[in-house]
């Protein structure tokens, strides 16, 4: 006679839904993380009244979460990180901390070792711990649709009025309040709420007012519009990515009609309206052109990366250390390398930018941290991205409450690991990343119990 074990019963969606509303602390303690997304909106120079010594308030701000984070582990006796949150959070700083002591330079290198402790550990792990249910990750990831908000309707407006960025001799891309010295910026943080709104439309919390239901569809709708106006061909690619990956996690049927909605929405942009859309064509096919005819920021980005990958055969265990790639640069580039991007426009003078990193965060990695780093970080990234799409699958098959939030912290992640083919760390909306980080690691390293809206 064969036993079977039936599985514990599962509280229906509306049942969890209405579970008691947070433990320990209240909602508090997410401020200092809400605070932190919005205020990325704040224009980062020097002369702005909310930069302390160089120091942007966003990052000001994800400091006094971390230390919130403490003060809630020791005075309120949270639950710290399980065994398996502090190994795939914490292996990334051995890998920093043995970069930064065997660098060229190592007194050079602290700065980044603070930095890369601050984006993928410190910042991630407050974020594990200070988000308590799924109705504070919706709380977070709210905050990052609502900064996108802002900043695609500023990129509008500088594409309408003339006041954006250069690009190809007019002052048309849409860069939000990042300004021309990183046109990432703002194609980021639109990147980032497209993703989150998509989850949200696609699987929408329950006890959500009807009323309410349509903005999440139109919200992402709309930001095509400015994603599309910041002309990034890498933050295009990484949407694209993000929001397939959370349309084929949400089933077939719904993928099917998710797919067509976007298309329509596609060819109603630039097909009905022409937004933009023989500059959109030229930038799409200069994606492909890699050895036909490239323009001079592909050239300049293929030379970097050979540099990178230079750097790391000199020293492929360790690296050159970490904010060693700008002093290594030159004597591992080719002589096609030119000496630096030109800007203008948004309010800013024409400047030449310096070329400091391979705009690849993988060959960044590796170049400065060797393959001992590399293997510890992106090890990290790759476990959170499995365990979250693990859970989301079994979430899904047990009828959970919280499957917007997997959709959005794997879309997120997903969005990541691609732009970081195409992108790396720096400028103001570097520490959304530790945001993004930490939202995938509450989805895959929580508690089971804590991944409900308990």
């Amino acid at each position: 006679m064969t036993l079977t074990v039936a599985p514990p019963p599962v509280a229906p969606a509306a049942a969890q839904e209405k579970a008691p509303p947070h433990g320990r602390g209240g909602r508090w303690p997410l401020l200092p993380l809400i605070a932190t997304v919005l205020l990325v909106a704040v224009p980062a120079d020097d002369t702005s009244p909310w930069t302390v010594a160089g120091v942007p308030a966003a990052d000001l701000l994800s400091g006094v979460a971390v230390l919130v984070c403490a003060g809630c582990l020791l005075f309120l006796r949270r639950r710290p990180l399980s065994p398996a949150a502090a190994v795939v959070l914490g292996l990334p700083a051995v890998g920093l901390a043995l970069a930064t002591v065997t660098a060229t330079d190592p007194v050079a290198a602290l700065p980044g070792f603070v930095r890369y402790l601050q984006v993928f550990v410190l910042v991630p792990a407050a974020v594990l711990l200070l988000v308590r249910d799924a109705a504070g990750f919706r709380a977070v990831a709210g905050a990052l649709v609502l900064l996108a908000v802002v900043q695609g309707a500023t990129g509008v407006h500088q594409y309408v009025t003339g006041t954006g960025a250069s690009y190809m001799g007019e002052e048309i891309r849409a860069v939000g309040t990042f300004g021309p010295s990183d046109v990432m910026g703002m194609a980021t943080v639109v990147g980032y709420g497209l993703v989150a709104a998509v989850a949200y439309a696609l699987r929408t919390p329950a006890g959500t007012p009807r009323r309410l239901r349509p903005w999440a569809p139109a919200t992402a709708a709309l930001l095509l519009v400015p994603l599309t106006l910041s002309f990034s061909r890498g933050a295009w690619i990484a949407t694209a990515a993000g929001v397939l990956a959370v349309i084929a996690l949400t089933g077939l049927r719904q993928a099917a009609r998710a797919l067509a909605v976007l298309g329509a929405a596609g060819v109603v942009l630039v097909g009905g309206f022409g937004v933009g859309s023989e500059m959109i064509s030229q930038r799409l096919t200069s994606i492909t052109e890699v050895t036909s005819a490239p323009d001079r920021s592909v050239n300049d980005r293929y030379a970097m990366w050979a540099a990178a990958a230079g750097m790391w055969r000199e020293r492929p265990a360790t690296g050159v250390g970490l904010k060693g790639f700008p002093a290594h640069r030159d004597g591992h580039a080719s002589i096609g390398l030119s000496a630096g991007s030109d800007t203008a426009g948004a309010g800013q003078e024409f400047r030449k930018q310096p070329l400091l990193s391979p705009h690849n965060m993988y060959l960044l990695v590796l170049g400065e941290q060797g393959l001992i780093g590399f293997t510890a970080l992106v090890g990290s990234w790759a476990a959170l991205l499995v365990g979250g799409v693990r859970r989301l699958v079994l979430a899904r098959a047990r009828g959970a409450a919280a499957v917007d939030c997997g959709l959005a912290a794997v879309g997120l992640m997903t969005w990541q690991t691609v732009d970081f083919l195409y992108a790396d760390i720096g400028g103001p909306s570097t520490v959304l990343t530790g945001i993004v980080l930490g939202l995938a690691a509450w989805w895959a390293l929580a508690e089971p119990e804590r991944t409900t809206d308990a």
